[in-house]
């Protein structure tokens, strides 16, 4: 049956309206795979539960400043398969963000790979019990101590009991292969009360990425950060805190993460085209870099090295 004008109109309209609504992230690339950025905040997310100082206020009082905890995404246009890095507290906005460039009516889930045992990073698991979305045998790709974490304490135990999740056993340095992204978990030092921590190079047809959203003082860590920044296409490093007296009344001494000036400090003689590697990721609620208009953030840009935002979205 034809369409009349007025129908026409309608369905432009309705259509204007559901973009405005909801606006997609990005689009993908021809049949190239893609990394996308779901979270860019520290476990608790922006502004954090509790914090009412000025610089949260506004998030509060502005939706728009909120960000969620950190966690990328990967989906393959030509195989119809997605997979999420980190299962964060806010992974019911984050599945939403990714079903909008990744359709769940067409995309498969293939898999979530887990870093650590740290809030912001697998308690999002919980929206996949009979309680919310009740899955059947999702993939679930984590080291030997958080494997038996998950086994060995509730509610998580329940998830594999009800086959709401299945474990996939990870190996330090040992590549996963899954349709034609390959994954490759590398422990790191850090905080590793109920779990190892481990960082992940992911590797699509074309580019490769490293996510290392966890992480000590990087003296603490064999490996040579630049050289890594040089074999890869991109680099997620944590940027928790961008500098020294961020946290006023704290010895940021004490706290192990590398500050944003120290990494820059560090990858300071690497050429422009390195550098643009480098984004920065997983921002306390203290740090100007969740705001991509902030001094800092251009400090970052000048330097050149770049800040991720929410629905940046990369060809792999």
């Amino acid at each position: 049956m034809k369409q009349n004008h007025r129908t026409k109109f309608l369905l432009a309209l309705t259509s204007v309206v559901i973009g405005l609504l909801f606006p997609a992230t990005g689009v993908a690339k021809s049949n190239q795979v893609q990394l996308l950025v779901l979270g860019v905040a520290q476990d608790a997310g922006y502004p954090q539960s509790g914090c009412y100082q000025a610089h949260c206020l506004s998030g509060w009082q502005n939706p728009d400043q909120r960000r969620t905890p950190t966690s990328l995404a990967i989906f393959d246009p030509k195989t119809k398969s997605k997979l999420i890095f980190e299962a964060t507290p806010a992974l019911p906005q984050q599945l939403f963000r990714l079903h909008q460039v990744a359709n769940s009516d067409a995309y498969q889930l293939d898999g979530i790979f887990l870093t650590h045992a740290h809030v912001g990073h697998y308690t999002g698991l919980m929206y996949l019990g009979h309680e919310a979305m009740g899955t059947s045998n999702i993939p679930v790709f984590a080291m030997p101590k958080m494997s038996t974490f998950i086994l060995k304490n509730g509610p998580w135990s329940q998830l594999v009991k009800y086959q709401n999740i299945v474990l996939k056993p990870l190996t330090d340095q040992i590549k996963t292969k899954i349709k034609r992204v390959a994954v490759t978990p590398f422990l790191v030092p850090h905080r590793d009360e109920y779990s190892e921590t481990v960082g992940y190079q992911i590797s699509g047809p074309q580019r490769t990425a490293v996510f290392i959203p966890d992480i000590n003082k990087w003296h603490d860590w064999s490996t040579d950060l630049a050289k890594l920044v040089k074999s890869v296409d991109y680099a997620f490093l944590d940027a928790t805190f961008f500098a020294d007296g961020e946290l006023p009344g704290r010895d940021m001494s004490k706290i192990p993460h590398p500050f944003v000036t120290e990494t820059m400090a560090l990858l300071a003689d690497l050429a422009h085209e390195h550098k643009q590697k480098v984004w920065f990721i997983h921002f306390n609620h203290t740090n100007p870099l969740l705001f991509g208009s902030s001094p800092q953030s251009q400090k970052v840009r000048e330097a050149g090295f770049n800040v991720a935002y929410e629905g940046l979205q990369l060809s792999l």
